[in-house]
């Protein structure tokens, strides 16, 4: 096999091209595509209805990563994303306002981006590189936090965890403003704003605007669809008309055949739906009606979602950049679960300040959500959904496609996580990541680079027994190789440590920690390491958003 070495100067040599009378940076230019709160079954190639067509082609040319794991939530997998780090090292053990008590005022806690990390963004500004980002921030509201202190050369972001996706720039929280910066100075959106189109109209301004002089790029296409509220333009609504009248239950066991039967993972059995669910065939005909609505507009979005990806490929394609570029998808954690309606302190703020009669739903002033029942089968065929430790909450499929790659267009399934994008784009660009940096001391960053799996010289990027920890809202996990331990709140589960055995059992449906106490010791000792490692501080109380209850 060829060394990673000979690889990497091979998938540079020859491949970028030089402005004329210019010279030419050889290195690899990035493009990290995220999408928001997407679902593990929601793509076309791993089955699903809805249409996908570039995002398939980008998987057929790339290697798929089907045991990629994120964070349990948004800000949370940003932060590992862009540091190469855990969470708490990164200022992101909680999300902003979500802190407990004695949380509050800790390192690790802050609930924004901290300067205990360096981020990629920073480094490859500094090594030569465009750095562009445009979609969610969701690290840090004040300018002091923003994309420009933390090495993005130009930036389009709305600043806080969504907003309307359309013109009327509606906040996605009551009380907090829809608040959108370019490069550190706010901005009126336009009328006909719509998220998705607006944040890719923004890259290709961007990778135009710095065409002339042959530097590399970094492109962050942090999007935030499909989050709630659920909203699209009408004609890629009107195309998922009815798709959907079956209901979720039989989404939910379509999508979990469709993947047993393309071996992306092995006979399971289909999650029980969450207690707090009814069944389908247990709704009224009207409300059957406006529950299909909420999962059409989620599938018009993840479609507009993929168009837009497909610009962006295209505008790589006709600049002659798309061979030398490093392409890496995923989305920052599963399926959106929560039962957002409930987690306002002002019960009316919902029905008094939005229009969501059936005829207005996805439209400029409805705010809808997908809610658990969608999120089970959008999760397929994995246990809960966002926010969560479990599988359905921090797994997603992963795609990374470059010229000259082994295992093209194969699904892998060895362990990889969002810590490890950093350090493969640092390998690539021949950038050494500090333990100071702008006179202060980093934490190094924990993830792994990818290159030698990518270029064929290894076949796995992490050892058999490689760790990855999580902690949110008390909401804890800890994986070790295939075995999974996690302690979840009731009644997402036990309030004590369950065992779970993933090769054999990837939804978590199977408790062994009483048949396999060995293995259970290992485990904790790997927690207790973990909790040392990141400085975690567990909280007294379940401090996730959109509670079953609706309570705090």
């Amino acid at each position: 096999m060829k060394s990673r070495w000979a690889w990497i100067l091979a998938l540079v040599s020859g491949l970028a091209c030089a402005p004329e009378g210019g010279e030419v940076d050889e290195r690899p230019n990035f493009l990290i595509i995220l999408a928001d709160d997407l679902g593990y079954s929601d793509l076309g190639f791993l089955g699903s209805e809805i249409r996908t067509p570039n995002i398939d082609a980008l998987a057929a040319e790339g290697v798929i990563l089907t045991n990629y794991h994120v964070g349990p939530s948004c800000s949370p997998t940003r932060a590992m994303l862009l540091s190469g780090t855990d969470t708490h090292p990164a200022g992101l053990g909680t999300m902003a306002g979500d802190a407990d008590e004695n949380q509050e005022g800790h390192p690790g806690y802050e609930g924004y981006l901290s300067d205990r990390v360096v981020t990629v963004s920073s480094l490859l500004r500094d090594a030569g590189y465009h750095t562009y980002m445009a979609g969610k921030w969701h690290l840090g509201m004040t300018l002091e936090l923003s994309p420009e202190r933390r090495g993005f050369e130009k930036a389009f972001v709305t600043i806080a965890g969504g907003a309307s996706h359309f013109g009327d720039a509606t906040p996605l929280m009551d009380g907090y403003p829809a608040i959108y910066r370019e490069n550190g100075t706010e901005v009126s959106i336009p009328e006909d704003f719509y998220s998705t189109d607006y944040y890719t109209d923004k890259l290709i301004e961007y990778l135009e605007d710095g065409s002339e002089d042959g530097q590399p790029f970094f492109v962050y296409a942090a999007y935030t669809a499909p989050h709630w509220p659920l909203q699209a333009p009408e004609d890629y609504i009107d195309r998922y008309r009815g798709v959907y009248d079956d209901g979720y239950d039989t989404l939910r066991a379509k999508r979990v055949q469709n993947l047993i039967d393309g071996h992306v993972v092995p006979e399971v059995p289909v999650p029980d739906r969450v207690d707090w669910v009814p069944a389908w065939d247990s709704l009224d005909e009207e409300e059957k009606r406006f529950e299909a609505r909420r999962m059409e507009i989620y599938a018009a979005m993840v479609e507009n979602l993929d168009d837009n990806i497909g610009r962006l490929l295209d505008y790589l394609k006709r600049t002659g950049q798309y061979e030398n570029t490093v392409i890496i998808f995923s989305s920052d954690n599963g399926a959106e679960g929560g039962n957002i309606g409930t987690m306002y302190e002002n019960e009316d703020w919902i029905p008094t300040r939005f229009d969501n009669r059936y005829e207005n739903m996805g439209r400029i002033g409805s705010y809808v959500w997908t809610g658990p029942a969608w999120a089970q089968a959008q999760s397929a065929p994995f246990r809960l959904f966002k926010t969560l430790t479990t599988e359905g909450g921090t797994r997603t499929p992963a795609i990374v496609r470059l010229s000259g790659l082994a295992h093209r267009g194969h699904r892998m399934d060895t362990f990889a996580s969002v810590k490890d994008v950093a350090p493969t784009l640092l390998e690539l660009a021949g950038v050494e990541h500090p333990s100071v940096y702008d006179g202060r001391e980093v934490a190094p960053m924990q993830g792994k680079s990818m290159v030698s799996f990518l270029s064929g010289e290894t076949d796995s990027i992490h050892d058999d027994d490689a760790v990855m920890g999580w902690e949110l809202f008390g909401r804890r996990g800890i994986l070790k190789g295939h075995w999974k331990l996690l302690w979840l709140w009731e009644p997402y589960g036990m309030e004590r440590w369950e065992l779970f055995d993933l090769s054999s059992d990837p939804s978590e449906s199977r408790d062994l920690s009483e048949e396999a106490p060995e293995k259970l010791a290992e485990l904790l000792r790997a927690w207790e390491d973990y909790v040392r490692e990141n400085d975690v501080i567990l909280p007294a109380r379940d401090m996730g958003y959109g509670l079953v209850d609706g309570t705090r």
